[in-house]
């Protein structure tokens, strides 16, 4: 797991940085762009951190548990939980409600993200991770993973995010 993350931060942060790039330029922009977990409260750190620990757990409709699987708001209900102690609300409708509405340009690692894959708004939420990448678990017999919201089929779904950590 903890090669995954690395491997995560590492083409998160440095996915800029040129090849051809001069030593005192790479320097440079290495300052500039601080580490992924410099960039972030302490609490968004936890939650994403706690998320990716939960990659490749089952999907299960209505799940609730890492051993038995998880759905979409089981798994970020969990996350929160586990995480911070926060207690959401069991749907992703629901939780659509809480917190404060954000614009996706405003998109920060940790916020909730929604989208309409029953046909209906609000029926998949997963967690930002940063660099149009979120965390999910996606449907049944897929795993919890990250994939891109740029992905048409994501793009086509958005439904908007929400902040639940504070000063996030």
């Amino acid at each position: 797991m903890r090669k995954i993350l690395i491997t995560f931060l590492l083409a998160t942060s440095c996915a800029s940085v040129s090849f051809t790039a001069s030593a005192a330029e790479l320097v440079r922009k290495a300052d500039e762009s601080q580490s992924f977990f410099e960039r972030y409260t302490n609490a968004a750190q936890d939650v994403i951190l706690q998320g990716l620990k939960l990659v490749g757990v089952r999907y299960r409709f209505g799940g609730n548990d890492e051993d038995s699987g998880l759905d979409c708001s089981g798994f970020v209900r969990l996350v929160f939980k586990d995480s911070l102690g926060a207690q959401l609300p069991r749907t992703a409708a629901e939780m659509s409600q809480v917190g404060e509405r954000i614009d996706t340009s405003q998109l920060k690692p940790g916020d909730l993200v929604f989208f309409n894959t029953m046909r209906r708004t609000f029926s998949h939420v997963g967690i930002y991770l940063g660099d149009s990448h979120f965390l999910h678990a996606p449907r049944t017999g897929a795993e919890v993973r990250v994939e891109s919201m740029e992905d048409s089929y994501w793009i086509k779904r958005y439904n908007g995010a929400r902040r639940i950590i504070e000063g996030n």
